[in-house]
């Protein structure tokens, strides 16, 4: 395992609470499909968030196995042989570099793509930047600031397609953006 720690990472999801006696851990994937993470032979695991960049203290962790458990997933690592070892773990940010990761599917984002776009609104209305993304649950949620500094007013823009109408992911040519049916003044 190449224990070097990258300095950023893409965050992938959040491990949660411990799941039997021999090392399991429920995994809070930010992305439709963690089975494919498999692939990867080291992941990177941090207990500091990530800035919108990714940066934080990684640490390399080996994933052993990953299964399928009620809406979610649930997984067992080199490192954790048991349960005290997994609750330790609660919490953890898991990473990769993105250099590692698979392209994305058609219509579908790492997270890491979307902070920092703006977003309009479809009257073109600018609602501001995506400062970061959580998971609720029911749905991921946008962040979004606008850009008036300290007093920068914070929208939650629910991450579903009825609300998101477009995204374009920024490239080398030209900017990206998220266009969104929200009021402005919501």
């Amino acid at each position: 395992m190449d224990d070097a720690a990258p300095e950023r990472c893409v965050v992938l999801g959040r491990i949660g609470a411990a799941y039997g006696v021999k090392g399991w851990f429920h995994l809070h994937p930010f992305a439709d499909d963690p089975e494919r993470w498999l692939e990867l032979p080291t992941w990177w695991i941090s207990n500091t968030e990530p800035d919108s960049e990714g940066s934080a203290p990684w640490r390399a962790v080996t994933p052993v196995e990953m299964r399928a458990h009620g809406d979610g997933v649930v997984v067992r690592l080199e490192q954790t042989g048991d349960r005290t070892a997994a609750e330790a773990l609660r919490g953890f940010w898991v990473g990769a570099p993105r250099a590692l990761l698979p392209e994305p599917e058609s219509e579908t984002y790492y997270w890491a793509d979307l902070v920092g776009l703006p977003v309009v609104n479809t009257q073109n209305e600018s609602l501001g930047i995506v400062e970061r993304l959580i998971e609720t649950g029911a749905n991921a949620v946008l962040i979004v600031k606008d850009a008036a500094g300290q007093n920068a007013q914070e929208r939650l823009i629910p991450f579903v397609g009825d609300i998101v109408k477009e995204i374009v992911t920024q490239k080398a040519d030209a900017p990206g953006r998220i266009v969104v049916a929200w009021g402005l003044d919501w």
